[in-house]
């Protein structure tokens, strides 16, 4: 049974982290274009990535996470404890996300583009550091 909770672990980290990761892109092209029909269809996109595929992908990751855990006898492990500060972090980025998904929606955006260009990295940097944690072990 493990291994295939840690199967549904690894597709739902697949399916959030290509959200996260395309969320921040939508909101570059968004805050270019302003308002209008264009923005419109880009509220409606960011709607349902958010919605549909992000939201539930970080509900399934968790809980197959958390599966994990119990199955698991990595508990004391310093990586381990590690990782999970870093997906703590990146369940933060999710929900900044989800609150930025709501200022388009209502039209409230401020920034530039270049703001969601840099945010945009935070979720990647978050990525490399669980990856390397979960595969090298270093402590």
């Amino acid at each position: 049974m493990f291994l295939w909770i840690k199967a549904l672990h690894v597709i739902a980290i697949i399916a959030w982290m290509a959200a996260l990761l395309y969320l921040p892109r939508l909101f570059v092209y968004h805050a270019e274009v302003g308002t209008g029909a264009q923005a419109e269809l880009f509220k409606k996109m960011e709607r349902r990535l958010a919605r549909y595929i992000m939201a539930p992908a970080m509900g399934v990751a968790w809980l197959a996470g958390l599966a994990l855990i119990y199955l698991g006898e990595f508990h004391g492990a310093g990586w381990f404890h590690a990782k999970l500060a870093l997906v703590v972090l990146l369940t933060g980025a999710h929900f900044y996300l989800g609150y930025l998904t709501r200022v388009f929606a209502r039209d409230g955006n401020t920034r530039p583009a270049g703001f969601y260009r840099a945010i945009n990295e935070v979720p990647t940097v978050l990525m490399i550091g669980i990856v390397i944690l979960v595969i090298v072990k270093p402590f």
